[in-house]
């Protein structure tokens, strides 16, 4: 049976900014048949986040382009550490770490593909599975007689670790180790390519060279570039570090204002790289944030569809009730609307007092809240003086009784109360 790829997906990736090298022939054959693709992910952590981004882009697109995609979960490879673009050997992962980490990913995973039983599903698959029964004597017979130490020894990977003062045999055997993935693949599953980031060509190289020598076969590589903002630096981390996946360990508000704070200028380029839109929708969406930069619609689309994407439509309607409390005209309805997780990640930032619950409890005098119990006005006085002019809220109403008291009733969750001193300036005090 012929096949008809849906679009053309070398192509797809050079307009998205998503292709930085693939080896010959890979469009030719990716354009006359289906194609079996993998990428490896690294379950050192039991959350995926936004740097894993690129690989789901590429598996998905793969996918929408009429190809079959597996995603391979390193429950082998993760026990030995790859050390490309890394400067130092990592820790280990005892066992049940690493199975924690590995469900939590296959877990995410699948929010992205779709794992039907159509020709082109995706597939999960773990390289535990087939190395877990080999001996070392056996692997290094059956494999290792393949591939020469000067082989190995000319990869960017190992090369910048020695110039760096070393590397460890375990290291240095993972290229190996994940070529041999590939090959196991090839073999059992068909598959043809392996995609990653342009700092796995030389493990992914290792695998088809793998392919070559132990069974004249010829297999094939894609690249994607490691993604950098304007100022060079590296994308996929925040203040507070990497950018999770995990609703637990970044909210969905988090996520959200990430998207949003992107800088104009890397704005047009990310929307090309993570945006499942079309080409000509985004470049509607690119030509009318020009000369509207202010508006940020860019970034707004930007961030509406990735947090649907991972945290869904429910998450993104409170990111963005959120996001109007704090930043735009939200009114104390929408305030008292927002759940407690989305609440207290919108409260991250903001100047905090702890306050014993019980003096709520009682009632509190709001001068004394404002210039005893806190620091929030530098004295009675001037608390007076801003409440009398009609420029101090609580929770986003207006508090103008200079003699008035605050008792548990103002606690939202009966944990937070949100105070505005002005139009700008937020505190908020937490019970304890």
């Amino acid at each position: 049976m012929s096949f008809k790829p849906n679009f053309d997906f070398i192509e797809e990736l050079k307009w998205r900014g998503l292709l930085h090298d693939a080896i010959p022939g890979t469009e030719e054959l990716l354009n006359r048949e289906r194609v079996t693709a993998y990428i490896g992910f690294d379950p050192t952590a039991d959350s995926l986040h936004i740097g894993n981004m690129v690989p789901i882009m590429l598996l998905t697109l793969f996918q929408k382009a009429g190809h079959k995609p597996l995603v391979l979960i390193g429950g082998a490879t993760g026990m030995v550490g790859d050390p490309s673009g890394k400067s130092a050997e990592r820790k280990l992962l005892d066992w049940e770490s690493l199975q924690r980490n590995l469900e939590g990913q296959k877990n995410q995973l699948m929010k992205f593909l779709d794992f039907n039983d159509s020709e082109n599903g995706a597939e999960v698959v773990n390289n535990y599975d087939w190395f877990k029964d080999w001996g070392f004597l056996d692997f290094i017979r059956d494999v290792g007689k393949h591939i020469t130490v000067s082989y190995m020894m000319g990869k960017d990977s190992v090369k910048n670790r020695l110039e760096a003062g070393g590397l460890s045999f375990t290291e240095f055997s993972y290229q190996l180790v994940q070529g041999y993935d590939f090959y196991h693949l090839y073999t059992e599953k068909g598959c043809k390519l392996q995609m990653g980031g342009s700092d796995q060509w030389g493990n992914i190289t290792t695998g088809t060279e793998l392919i070559r020598r132990k069974d004249s076969g010829e297999a094939f590589a894609i690249t994607a570039p490691l993604i950098t903002k304007s100022d060079g630096s590296k994308f996929g981390k925040s203040e507070g570090g990497n950018v999770w996946l995990d609703p637990d360990k970044t909210s969905a508000f988090a996520f959200y204002q990430f998207w949003l704070n992107v800088a104009d200028e890397d704005a047009s380029k990310f929307i090309k790289i993570y945006s499942l839109k079309t080409r000509p929708e985004i470049e509607e969406i690119i030509n009318n944030h020009q000369g509207q930069e202010y508006l940020r619609g860019l970034q707004k689309a930007l961030a509406e569809e990735m947090t649907i994407r991972v945290h869904g439509e429910e998450a993104l309607k409170l990111a963005e009730k959120a996001t109007q409390v704090f930043f735009g005209k939200g009114s104390a309805e929408d305030l008292s609307a927002l759940n407690e997780p989305t609440l207290k990640a919108s409260l991250e930032g903001m100047e905090k007092f702890e306050v014993a619950k019980e003096k709520l409890e009682k009632g509190t005098n709001i001068l004394d809240l404002l210039a005893v119990e806190t620091s929030i006005f530098p004295s009675k006085g001037e608390a007076r003086k801003m409440i009398a002019a009609n420029g101090f809220s609580i929770n986003k109403e207006k508090f103008t009784n200079v003699d008035g008291t605050i008792n548990m009733s103002a606690a939202l969750h009966e944990r937070y109360v949100i105070l505005q001193k002005g139009k700008k300036n937020y505190f908020v005090i937490e019970l304890i």
